[in-house]
């Protein structure tokens, strides 16, 4: 049975990867810094019969990524790790003249520097599973909006850390996959003023990424928009 680690799994996008990988029939391991919403996960997959392993805390703490990838290695193996954590930054999104550099380096410090060390961790994993590695990247990666500095910047280091990592892993595929806008918690709080209830619901989005994983291409950055079906 396929096994899976997902960051950010109690809410959002990496809850409905969860959900729909249990589906699936995956074991998971799943991340998330509070205990209620991740149990309740749990709770929710109780009837698909896989197994599924809630563990509580940050990701950019050391000791929580070693307790993931333990949690994995008890399953046997992994054979996919999604890094969807991510920290979005004070809200309302200020722009980079008056940034609080605190708070840059935290944003630093979640979504690039604790996905880059949970691979480390895991690599041996997923080199036995010849496995796939895939973090949540943005559009704001690659347009320079106004007030997304912060966010922005940084999923554009994890960008190119993927593309590095992928021709350093030619056995192995990596992917940055930007979802597109999502209607979730995270968006209304970069953007509290505006109406987002017409933007897709994560479960929308969630087929694609499952297409691009079915299809195995070559490791890159995709969008979720390209593998939708029309």
């Amino acid at each position: 049975m396929s096994v899976a680690l997902i960051t950010g799994a109690s809410q959002g996008f990496g809850r409905a990867l969860a959900i729909d990988l249990a589906e699936r029939g995956w074991n998971l391991v799943i991340d998330g810094r509070h205990e209620e919403p991740l149990e309740e996960v749990k709770e929710l997959l109780g009837p698909t019969g896989v197994e599924v392993w809630p563990v509580v805390g940050d990701v950019a703490d050391p000791d929580h990524r070693s307790m993931l990838v333990a949690s994995a290695e008890k399953f046997g193996g992994l054979d996919l790790l999604v890094n969807n954590a991510s920290e979005l930054g004070p809200s309302p999104l200020p722009t980079l003249d008056v940034f609080p550099l605190s708070e840059f380096r935290r944003i630093f410090e979640v979504n690039v520097i604790a996905p880059l060390a949970l691979i480390q961790e895991a690599l041996p994993l997923l080199q036995g599973s010849q496995g796939t590695i895939v973090s949540l990247s943005s559009d704001a990666a690659v347009v320079p909006y106004e007030g997304w500095g912060g966010y922005g910047s940084s999923k554009a280091a994890l960008d190119q850390l993927h593309l590095v990592l992928g021709t350093e892993q030619p056995k192995m595929r990596v992917y940055a996959f930007d979802p597109g806008d999502m209607r979730t918690d995270m968006h209304k709080r970069a953007t509290p003023d505006e109406d987002i209830s017409e933007l897709p619901d994560p479960e929308s989005v969630v087929p694609s990424l499952h297409r691009l994983l079915d299809a195995r291409p070559p490791s890159g950055r995709y969008r979720a928009i390209d593998w939708a079906r029309s």
